[in-house]
């Protein structure tokens, strides 16, 4: 049996998780991004067409921590690219389920804004992620991330996580 609402206290931490991955993802500690996650987990960046026609095909698909630390490690020490910053704007969680044994399933709409050092700041990728959260002695965890970016194109290559 599944129920729909959670306390306050839950919910609370749910915004927590959510606002504690933008700002880390926003300041660069890419070291922190792995820790956001159960292992095994999920993390996958798909257009939203494959995503509503039911496709497999994602941009990017990790299914382990350690998938996700050498995603970093090719950030910091083998992807050459002109650097950038981004900001996540990540709208409130909305809780779709609670299963029996307390998993989360929540969306929240996103932005990430690009800035270029010597440019405007323009428009990255807009989209949702579909989320399992699971409960751990360290706090709430992302045991399932999809990101589904609305438009089929990403501007040059994706080298941030999202």
């Amino acid at each position: 049996m599944t129920r729909l609402r959670i306390d306050f206290q839950d919910y609370a931490e749910l915004l927590q998780l959510y606002a504690d991955y933008a700002a880390a993802l926003d300041s660069g500690q890419w070291d922190a991004w792995p820790g956001f996650f159960t292992d095994p987990c999920v993390y996958k960046l798909q257009p939203r067409e494959n995503h509503e026609r039911g496709f497999p095909l994602a941009t990017l698909a990790f299914d382990s921590q350690g998938m996700l630390k050498d995603r970093i490690y090719g950030i910091q020490e083998t992807l050459f690219h002109d650097p950038y910053y981004q900001r996540h704007v990540v709208g409130a969680p909305v809780v779709r389920r609670v299963d029996e044994d307390g998993r989360l399933h929540a969306e929240a709409n996103y932005a990430v804004f690009r800035t270029r050092l010597s440019k405007e700041s323009t428009v990255f990728n807009v989209g949702r992620t579909i989320d399992e959260v699971v409960r751990t002695p360290e706090g709430l965890k992302f045991a399932s991330r999809l990101v589904i970016y609305d438009s089929e194109m990403i501007p040059n290559s994706l080298i941030y996580p999202i």
